[in-house]
């Protein structure tokens, strides 16, 4: 599918991070979980405990929980055609993209929301991530396989995808 084909492009590729996507050392805080605003669906685990916000000056967990929430806000995003945040959580690999000559994060995925299909969208909005179903590679490396998202919808590669988030800068990040 056409739509595949270009989020994997896009997801492989280079894109637009915040300031630098270079992977530095950073503060962890293993036990705690972080929620994201209430306006925006979570992807958690495990909905409904009491997790730790993200604000500007602290660093989000370094956690499987956070991985999967983050993943979940670029899912949902995805379904909402909200290209900033998909662009925010996926810009690492937007600019490898972009390095290969895909072009900018917002343009690109701009094309790739346009291919997927109204239903497929609807299914983004409300996705949730199976934590059985996710590989922790390293305390910094979580591969999201395309089985793990769990939507009203069935994805298989060539639809979704599967994706790598790495900590970075802070918080986690699609990183191919």
């Amino acid at each position: 599918m056409a739509v595949a084909a270009c989020v994997a492009l896009v997801a492989c590729g280079p894109e637009e991070t915040r300031e630098d996507a270079d992977a530095k050392p950073s503060r962890s805080s293993a036990s705690a979980r972080a929620q994201e605003p209430s306006a925006t669906p979570s992807a958690s685990a495990r909905p409904g405990k009491p997790t730790a916000a993200r604000t500007a000056d602290t660093p989000a967990p370094r956690t499987e929980e956070r991985a999967i929430q983050r993943y979940g806000q670029y899912l949902h995003a995805l379904g909402r055609e909200d290209i900033d945040t998909v662009c925010e959580v996926a810009g690492p690999a937007a600019r490898k993209a972009q390095d290969q000559g895909l072009g900018p994060c917002t343009s690109t995925y701009a094309l790739v929301v346009q291919m997927i299909s109204p239903e497929q969208k609807r299914a983004l909005q409300t996705a949730t991530v199976d934590p059985q179903r996710i590989v922790v590679r390293t305390p910094v490396k979580i591969e999201m396989p395309v089985e793990a998202v769990r939507a009203s919808v069935t994805f298989s590669e060539s639809d979704l995808g599967s994706y790598t988030l790495e900590y970075l800068e802070d918080d986690w990040y699609i990183t191919d």
